[in-house]
């Protein structure tokens, strides 16, 4: 099983957020965090991240996985191109947020991607990867 996660702009630069949305961690932190607990429980995870919607677009299309968690970051609000490549894949899809876009300035607050993706995922911090890891493996796994 392969799960890959996507997540777009200034999602690299995590760890200069501000600290109360996004906490402490650095990117590499999490993938690291990321990469040691798919080695624990036994699949396969490939992360991916740009700040250029073309190369976002790229990777959705590779289609090499079985469940994809994306997290577009400001494309989420926009992106009707990223929207047009999720809409292809067939593998679950879940939408992922670290804040909660639903408390925050009001063009965060409209998604174009969920409509395509199965579930979203939005205010759990670092926390909502392993969560949509974690639902996503049992959904494969029955």
């Amino acid at each position: 099983m392969k799960i890959k996660i996507i997540n777009g702009p200034n999602l690299n630069m995590l760890w200069k957020r501000d600290k109360k949305i996004y906490g402490e961690k650095t990117y590499k932190d999490l993938c690291d965090d990321l990469m040691k607990y798919s080695k624990d429980r036994n699949f396969e995870l490939e992360i991916f991240q740009s700040n250029h919607e073309g190369d976002i677009i790229d990777s959705i299309q590779k289609l090499d996985y079985d469940a994809l968690i994306i997290n577009a970051g400001a494309y989420s609000h926009y992106s009707y191109a990223i929207r047009d490549a999720l809409e292809l894949v067939e593998a679950p899809k879940i939408e992922l947020h670290i804040s909660n876009i639903y408390s925050r300035e009001d063009f965060r607050k409209k998604s174009v991607i969920s409509e395509v993706c199965n579930s979203v995922i939005s205010g759990f911090g670092t926390k909502g990867y392993f969560i949509a890891i974690d639902y996503l493996k049992s959904k494969l796994e029955k």
